[in-house]
């Protein structure tokens, strides 16, 4: 674009806009916005027991590892009963003197998923910060 006179000729500075050093520049932050933009993770994270290897777990072990059982006739927090009422209150007595603060939820074969959620809902209301499930493949060392 420029300004021409009355014979054709150009009398004075003719101003183009240069647009390469532009598209650079915009190249360059679309480069450093795709590295910069965090990736977050989806989903829930898992822990899932691992089975000794000769499938009988030390003393020491099983005394820690705190298990919530959801069944059809009810809750079980290591084989001693419970109620959905009294298992927040349960949780945190449990975990209110460990530093490592972790349960995994066991489902009854056919169960619905609901009861299940509940019981990690619960957990995490009690200040449980991993929660792992435990699946029927996982019990028998598969």
């Amino acid at each position: 674009m420029g300004i021409s006179g009355v014979g054709g000729r150009a009398k004075g500075a003719i101003s183009e806009p240069n647009i390469v050093p532009l598209i650079d520049i915009l190249l360059v932050l679309i480069i450093i916005f795709m590295v910069v933009t965090p990736l977050t993770p989806k989903g829930l994270d898992a822990l899932v027991p691992q089975p000794p290897p000769d499938k009988k777990p030390p003393p020491e072990v099983s005394e820690r590892t705190v298990v919530i059982q959801v069944e059809r006739a009810g809750l079980k927090i290591n084989q001693e009963p419970a109620t959905w009422d009294s298992l927040g209150l349960r949780l945190e007595e449990i975990f209110k003197t460990r530093a490592e603060k972790v349960v995994f939820v066991k489902g009854e074969d056919q169960m619905e998923f609901a009861q299940v959620a509940r019981a990690i809902d619960i957990a995490k209301g009690a200040g449980i910060s991993k929660i792992g499930l435990i699946t029927a493949k996982v019990e028998m060392g598969e």
